[in-house]
């Protein structure tokens, strides 16, 4: 029994070593396989087809997008950069229980949300996401779980989600945003906020508001997840360089534009703000004369 405890515990230099290396290791964002590291077989096969929907999905999802975005631009790095919701991340707390359903959530299910809301599947060629047993969540699950190789399952991880970010005490403001918008974002994004293409048509940076954007029902819409984002992500290769304050005007003034409707809007837009839109949104609020969530041409 000695020689059990001696070697399960060891002396106390050694043991405070362990502790030391490993508080160390907790406090690094986990790393996700290389990209050479896919495999030569069936499921790198798949993979690669889930990392092609991911980083280009109007291309290779298209039935299911009705707007102009694509899953990179909300999780950037191909879904690997911490800070960013990075999927390695996501993979591992599901099936979990998600307040804006109601039900424990597969990530089949979550994926369904995201083609729903945040890429406006309503106006797709389908009409809404793919159906369930779609070989486009087999392919994109197929590649989380490859990212997530040799992540503690059910563990919240370092780096997971969007930061948080506390209000600070003046609130925020879309007129304060809008000059934060024009010094920081319009180079990218353009003064519209209709985003940039290619000389060949492709997004290369993405719309954040209007018909091309996310809808309503998406969590970029809350104020507080958009101001996180970009606090943690925006400028691109910037991160962080705005103040927490700038970081929530400018999501507020994102954020007060008008987009696709909510797809759970069935009656009016008051109604649906009621059951839906608590906290900080603008959904169902009058802003300048104009009550937003009616939605765009593009709903």
């Amino acid at each position: 029994m000695a020689a059990f405890e001696t070697g399960l515990l060891g002396d106390g230099g050694d043991d405070t070593n362990r502790r030391e290396t490993a508080a160390k290791q907790s406090d690094a964002a986990f790393q996700p396989p290389a990209l050479g590291a896919i495999p030569d077989d069936e499921n790198g096969a798949a993979i690669r087809r889930g990392m092609a929907i991911f980083l280009n999905t109007k291309t290779n999802a298209g039935d299911f997008v009705g707007n102009d975005l694509a899953c990179v631009n909300c999780h950037l790095d191909a879904g690997r950069k911490p800070g960013s919701a990075p999927m390695w991340a996501a993979w591992v707390v599901y099936p979990k229980y998600r307040s804006k359903n109601g039900k424990i959530n597969t990530m089949e299910d979550r994926l369904k949300g995201c083609f729903t809301y945040s890429m406006n599947g309503q106006g797709s060629p389908s009409g809404g996401p793919p159906p369930v047993g779609s070989d486009v969540y087999r392919d994109l699950e197929i590649y989380f779980r490859w990212l997530a190789t040799g992540a503690p399952t059910g563990e919240k991880m370092k780096g997971a989600g969007y930061p948080k970010l506390k209000k600070t005490d003046i609130g925020y403001d879309p007129a304060r945003g809008a000059k934060v918008f024009e010094q920081n974002c319009a180079s990218c994004h353009g003064a519209d906020g209709q985003g940039q293409r290619d000389i060949n048509g492709r997004i290369v940076f993405p719309p954040l508001w209007g018909s091309g954007s996310y809808n309503w029902g998406a969590g970029m819409a809350r104020v507080n997840t958009a101001a996180a984002f970009i606090k943690e992500n925006m400028p691109l290769g910037q991160e962080n360089r705005l103040t927490d304050q700038q970081a929530w005007d400018v999501a507020a003034f994102i954020d007060s534009h008008e987009r696709p409707r909510d797809p759970r809007q069935t009656g009016s837009v008051e109604a649906t703000a009621k059951a839906h839109h608590g906290g900080e949104s603008y959904y169902g609020k009058t802003l300048n004369g104009r009550l937003l969530g009616t939605g765009t041409s593009g709903s």
